[in-house]
């Protein structure tokens, strides 16, 4: 079942993206080619305030061509030398540019490839609550980052998610996983 890259040709080295295609080589000799938009991994928080309320961020997402109502999240940043932020750090770092607060309580839930077809995106999913206002020094968005703070009730969250009113991956694994454990299940 392993497939060892023999070959890899980087087509383009974005920001956080790089394209490549990589030859492997089955067990039985066999070669192939696989198409791997390699990624630095990610970070999601599902965020809940002091009444229960989902904390979600709606922006347009250009590569689907709308809007998505989706909890906060954000890349790794990579550094200058090529290392790679850590996801405890990041998840704080986003939820404060994304929402303007920050939790008193996290909590690691899970971690997960989001297209691992074709994609190395590992997303670390956290907990956060006993939320509170950042203060004065207040991280912002990303310049690039044009979005819209909601507040859902938690049962309504799920609700919505179930229904298929929400299409974002991470933000249905955060809700359907939360549900689960709140039903007394894992």
């Amino acid at each position: 079942m392993v497939e060892r890259v023999v070959e890899s040709k980087i087509l383009h080295r974005g920001r956080y993206l790089t394209f490549r295609v990589d030859t492997i080589e089955r067990a039985d000799g066999s070669r192939g080619t696989r198409e791997i938009a390699g990624h630095p991994g990610a970070v999601a928080i599902l965020a809940i305030d002091a009444e229960d309320r989902v904390l979600l961020v709606r922006q347009y997402r250009v590569a689907v061509g709308e809007s998505l109502l989706e909890i906060p999240a954000g890349t790794l940043d990579v550094a200058d030398d090529g290392t790679v932020e850590d996801p405890d750090l990041a998840a704080r770092r986003e939820l404060e540019e994304e929402t303007g607060m920050r939790a008193g309580s996290w909590r690691k839930v899970a971690r997960f490839y989001t297209a691992p077809g074709f994609t190395s995106e590992l997303m670390h999913l956290y907990l956060a609550t006993d939320l509170r206002a950042a203060d004065g020094d207040r991280l912002e968005p990303d310049d690039d980052e044009h979005l819209l703070l909601e507040r859902m009730p938690l049962m309504a969250a799920v609700a919505a998610a179930e229904g298929g009113e929400l299409a974002d991956a991470k933000t249905l694994v955060a809700l359907l996983w939360l549900a689960r454990q709140r039903a007394g299940t894992s």
